[in-house]
């Protein structure tokens, strides 16, 4: 622990201090669910959302109101909210409470210095795991504490799984088990079959963390009103909120996951119990115009890869945010940042955002964030994920009216990260995924990282696959290594030979390490070649593909990213170079696949090189599979 940083958040902790009183009488904000009640600090007693129309109208003739007021309610409804409180409090109140047992001195230091004590276990249909605590620390309160929803909460899930195979029943159990834990979770294989389960247990992860925080806000309200009534002193332990009102954030990468993950949560909150508002410009905003034709969808089985048409299947808009509000009785879609509960956006539509209005403070008081489709995610800015976590918990610039009595000490200590559960999912694993997994996840409750073993893609048989090792013993150097040994070793004699300087395609899965590659055969390979990028017009695509199909392009120089979202079947080739094994281990077979769209092709006909260094366990693991891939870096195969 550094003293500086310590002073830098006492300092800024003053800062909102001495703004929130000199704005102490010209707050006129208001909370749903509120009532006037005496507050405990009249100077700075304010809420922490702004509201809309009506109830804002309202309130600017009235006192201004603690945050999380409860309207009038009939006894026996708070009577049932509080025996539910007590009964399902749990994990939720062993890990956010006022003091967690697991936020000590000792377990920061671990984990700022990156000290963690690991294990592997199994978690039911989670498979193989990889266990993380901070080192020196015993198994955390929450992930050792009762984990229980509601029985009328789960009602919905429990109805829709009757109707499921086991297997998913199981996953889907066990799953929610560890997300009640409060451990962060990195999900390293998720398929097309297992999305939507693992999508229906975190909505209701989500909607419970909600919901208890609201309990625990409205039972403190009725503690204070009813102290105030007696006469006495209000109770001092009602610290129950953060900075700011939103305590969840779901990352996607396109408004189609948008709306899939809206309905996930809806599933929760059936219209016979729940008003759904602003649904009708949810559903026009976020699906396809009317009329418009989605063509993966409606395509014939087989035409397109599934995991394509899953993930490309709607609107792929990737600039989008939105707030939703959910109450007792109502989610509302479009609510305020500042007066919503949980925020669904993309790592682009959140960072423009915050740069538009220079400011993150929505995002300082989040504790459950979850990031869905990183492989898709890598697929785009992965900037934007790094700027999205690096805003996440920290000191707001503005105090938003919030009531300073009812923050949770652990807030104004600048300790939110440490309490933030992240769950990661992913179809396969990058080293953008681990590193973020690694540097940027601090939960003192521990970390769980599912494992697998791959077996050895299938490709077409009879091709002679050529894997090229290059020496490099520091990742930094890697990019350079590697585009060294190509240039001086693998392209040369491919130059020099008859048969493989033409039909042959160099798949280059960086989009750094394509430029480069671009450049240099445009400025000194003589051969002839044509590009097909993220950023190639579809006449550019149509062009190069002819021109490289009829022998006019010797080479063909393809991107990852290129071939991720458009999946074009490539004809005429013969000769495959991957400058590095592709993130997408389907890839592979994909191209492998190709040259037999000609006619008359033999095995014997296709070469195919692909160049490695140890750096890239992760991509070659699923190629290779486990085991052949360890024996390659041992051995330099």
């Amino acid at each position: 622990m550094a003293i500086d940083d310590s002073s830098s958040t006492t300092t800024r902790l003053l800062t909102l201090l001495n703004v929130s009183a000199t704005k102490a009488g010209k707050r006129k904000r208001t909370y749903e669910d509120s009532k006037p009640v005496e507050k405990l600090n009249k100077r700075r007693a304010v809420q922490f959302a702004a509201v809309d129309g009506n109830t804002e109208q309202a309130a600017s003739t009235a006192e201004a109101e603690v945050v999380g007021e409860p309207e009038p309610k009939k006894v026996a409804e708070v009577e049932e909210e509080e025996e539910e409180l007590e009964t399902t409090a749990d994990s939720y109140e062993t890990h956010f409470g006022l003091s967690p047992d697991a936020l000590t001195e000792r377990s920061r230091e671990a984990i700022d210095q990156r000290a963690w004590s690991t294990r592997r276990d199994k978690l039911g249909k989670l498979g193989s795991v990889v266990v993380s605590v901070p080192e020196g620390v015993e198994n955390s309160g929450a992930s050792s504490s009762k984990h229980k929803i509601s029985d009328k909460m789960k009602e919905p899930l429990v109805a829709r799984q009757a109707k499921l195979p086991r297997e998913v029943v199981e996953l889907q159990n066990d799953f929610l088990d560890t997300l009640l834990s409060y451990r962060d979770v990195y999900v390293t294989r998720t398929t097309p079959d297992t999305q939507p389960s693992m999508r229906e247990a975190l909505t209701l992860h989500a909607l419970n963390h909600i919901t208890k925080k609201r309990r625990r806000i409205l039972k403190n309200n009725e503690r204070i009103s009813h102290a105030v009534k007696a006469g006495n002193p209000p109770p001092e332990d009602v610290q129950d909120q953060g900075f700011t009102r939103p305590s969840v954030l779901i990352l996607l990468p396109f408004r189609s996951f948008a709306l899939r993950w809206i309905s996930a949560l809806t599933a929760h909150t059936p219209r016979s119990h729940y008003q759904i508002e602003n649904h009708a410009r949810f559903q026009s905003e976020y699906d396809l115009p009317p009329g418009a034709i989605d063509k993966l969808a409606n395509a014939e089985p087989g035409a397109y890869p599934r995991d394509h048409v899953e993930m490309f299947k709607g609107n792929v808009d990737d600039s989008f945010r939105l707030g939703v509000k959910i109450t007792k009785k109502s989610v509302k879609l479009f609510a305020d940042f500042y007066n919503c509960d949980l925020i669904v956006a993309s790592p682009l539509g959140l960072r423009m955002s915050i740069e538009k209005d220079k400011n993150a403070d929505f995002l300082s008081s989040i504790e459950v964030a979850i990031v869905d489709q990183m492989d898709a995610l890598t697929m785009q800015n992965w900037e934007h994920v790094q700027f999205v976590f690096n805003h996440l918990n920290q000191m707001p610039k503005d105090s938003h009216d919030v009531d300073f009595s009812r923050i949770k000490p652990w807030y104004l200590d600048g300790h939110a990260a440490y309490l933030r559960q992240t769950v990661l999912l992913s179809a396969y694993e990058t080293p953008e995924t681990r590193a973020l997994f690694n540097q940027s996840l601090k939960n003192v409750a521990g970390r769980i990282r599912t494992e697998r073993r791959w077996t050895p893609i299938e490709v077409p048989e009879g091709i002679d696959q050529n894997f090229v090792q290059f020496d490099c013993n520091n990742p930094k150097d890697e990019p350079d290594k590697r585009f060294q040994y190509f240039t001086t070793q693998i392209l040369p004699a491919i130059l020099k030979s008859a048969l493989q300087s033409a039909n042959t395609v160099i798949f280059v899965p960086s989009s750094l390490d394509f430029i480069r590659v671009h450049n240099h055969f445009r400025k000194n390979v003589g051969a002839s070649f044509a590009v097909l990028s993220e950023y190639s017009s579809n006449q550019d695509i149509s062009r190069a593909r002819q021109a490289f199909f009829t022998g006019k392009k010797a080479f063909l120089l393809i991107s990852e990213r290129f071939h991720f979202f458009r999946r074009y079947k490539i004809r005429g080739i013969r000769n495959l170079v991957f400058y590095g094994p592709p993130d997408h281990p389907q890839f592979y077979t994909e191209f492998l696949s190709y040259p037999f769209l000609d006619e008359g092709v033999d095995a014997s006909d296709v070469t195919c090189r692909v160049l490695y260094s140890k750096y890239d366990w992760l991509r070659l693991e699923r190629i290779a599979g486990t085991e052949g891939a360890s024996e390659m870096i041992k051995r330099g195969v």
